[in-house]
């Protein structure tokens, strides 16, 4: 078997869950390439008393890998997710963060969960994505043209409102006056989308939500739409650009450029121990149902 790890960064509440990662892996003879960076992160922290050094690296991946751990919070997932692309490799999130949507494997627990992820005690739950593609310069977002989270268009340099003019398949929807518009997948409801007043949609739905971001037209609400629509936006404002973030990468546009949105052609696969499921993780990280009457 052969394993990819990625982590953004090393702190030393970290250290001990590291290390004992690449120890039962190690001792387990499974084939363990770690991610450039995060290698030289490790070898370089004050706490660790090991070397590390014999691992190989590597920058991008390809089809080989039977399985990634993503070592961090949620925004390591959304990091892993532009090496894993299109390649259909499962991803173990081990929650060394703070509130762990996605990263739902408790870094206490990760003797016991590797046994189970080896196995084979786990589902995979296939998540989509979106794609942009920015009229007149395609190449402007590369390869990394899609988001796990969600898509948005945010006001840049200045205080005053954006107007973003919106269809769905050709057909206008209305002109948002807001500070912004998130474009989101079910995954991403549950972050920017929910915070600012979208709804929780569950993984498996086939949708995508249209959330403003503190609209002056105080009747536009948040809006459902199948995950085949096509969606197109244009931004106008006082400022001359405009920011359109992709996840956690953010970019500079000039007002008036075509965006257009839709679902992206692969999905991202993330495992899911058995006995957990995406309604214990609400109930559990979002404190649905906690009253202290009850």
């Amino acid at each position: 078997m052969k394993v990819g790890i990625y982590g953004q960064f090393y702190h030393k509440e970290a250290a001990r869950y590291v290390q004992e990662l690449l120890d039962i892996l190690g001792k387990k003879q499974i084939e363990v390439i770690i991610e450039k960076n995060f290698l030289n992160l490790i070898n370089e922290h004050d706490q660790i008393q090991a070397n590390y050094d014999h691992f190989s690296t590597f920058e991008e991946l390809d089809n080989s890998y039977d399985l990634f751990f993503s070592i961090g919070g949620d925004g390591t997932i959304l990091k892993t997710v532009t090496y894993i692309r299109d390649l259909n490799i499962p991803i173990a999130g081990i929650n060394t963060g703070r509130l762990g949507f996605l990263a739902t494997i408790k870094k206490e627990e990760i003797a016991d969960s590797i046994d189970k992820i080896l196995d084979g005690q786990y589902e995979l739950s296939n998540r989509s994505l979106i794609q942009a593609k920015i009229e007149g310069n395609e190449d402007t977002l590369g390869e990394l043209d899609f988001a796990l989270n969600e898509i948005a268009v945010n006001r840049k340099n200045t205080t005053s409102m954006i107007s973003v003019t919106t269809h769905l398949d050709e057909e206008k929807l209305t002109n948002y006056w807001a500070d912004g518009l998130i474009v989101a997948t079910p995954t991403g409801s549950t972050g920017y989308s929910l915070s600012c007043g979208g709804p929780v949609i569950a993984p498996g739905t086939s949708s995508i939500v249209l959330t403003p971001i503190a609209p002056h037209n105080l009747n536009a609400r948040p809006l459902v739409v199948p995950d085949d629509t096509v969606i197109t936006l244009q931004v106008s404002g006082r400022e001359e650009q405009h920011l359109i973030s992709l996840d956690s990468r953010i970019l500079t546009l000039d007002n008036d450029t075509l965006i257009t949105l839709r679902k992206a052609p692969f999905t991202i696969k993330l495992i899911t121990l058995r006995g957990e499921s995406f309604l214990k993780t609400i109930r559990k990280k979002l404190l649905w149902g906690e009253d202290k009457r009850n």
